[in-house]
């Protein structure tokens, strides 16, 4: 890396073009390791903006139903952490498209927060998002991946408090990740009506950029987005595809 992480070079670049980001999520392993890596390569090819890379995780609390089937289904073939990290190393060979991953903290604390992000760092990860450790919990974890020149995504929902967004706008780096609607991930035919009032919250408390996920599936979802949010994160539509 020249020392500039790639996140933020993709959303300066976002905001030079007027537009806002398609993030693709994938999990690491699914359908298998081949195939994932594959799809890596040919969603960067047609235009991919960043992607979220899942660790596959046995209780994946936030998820809905099509995202624990891809978990499941990547962990019966014995998927890991140091899987995901090859996975990234081999798309890293062809392709400098942002990657953040996406895991639940247990398989992170043991491989270790230090050698987590000097591997991610040297890999080729530029960060991570971990839903099941609020703010309170996540210093260690962040001061460690920012020593590293990674970004720790925080997150915000309709219920957050003006206390809770003015928190995590003061500390976030990188993007922050707005979940779209109370409940788990999964494919929705309609966005949330609350969604424009909460990101205007978001928005008012900090220039961190705003990346929506949980039922966006649509390209008209991620078009509604434009002008609130500077990227839309798609999971479970993509999966149901796959």
């Amino acid at each position: 890396m020249s020392g500039v992480n790639r996140i933020d070079s993709a959303f300066a670049g976002l905001k030079g073009e007027g537009r806002i980001g398609l993030f693709p999520y994938l999990t690491a392993g699914y359908p298998d390791r081949a195939s994932c890596t594959r799809l890596l390569r040919v969603m960067a090819d047609a235009g991919a903006d960043a992607f979220e890379l899942g660790i596959p995780f046995s209780d994946p609390l936030a998820d809905g139903v099509t995202m624990q089937i891809t978990s499941a289904k990547s962990l019966a073939q014995g998927t890991t952490l140091a899987d995901a990290f090859d996975i990234v190393a081999e798309f890293r060979q062809t392709h400098d498209t942002p990657i953040v991953m996406m895991s639940y903290v247990n398989p992170l604390l043991a491989y270790g927060f230090e050698r987590l992000c000097a591997d991610a760092a040297r890999i080729g990860v530029d960060g991570f998002i971990v839903p099941d450790m609020p703010l309170e919990e996540a210093e260690e974890l962040a001061e460690t991946a920012k020593k590293h020149g990674l970004h720790y995504v925080y997150f915000l929902a309709p219920t957050s408090d003006a206390g809770r967004i003015e928190a995590v706008g003061a500390q976030s780096s990188g993007f922050i990740y707005c979940v779209a609607l109370v409940g788990t991930t999964g494919a929705r035919t309609e966005l949330s009506d609350e969604l424009p009032a909460f990101l205007a919250r978001a928005r008012a408390a900090t220039s961190t950029p705003l990346v929506v996920g949980f039922g966006i599936s649509t390209p008209a979802h991620v078009a509604r987005l434009v002008g609130m949010a500077d990227g839309a994160i798609v999971s479970s539509a993509i999966a149901n595809l796959i």
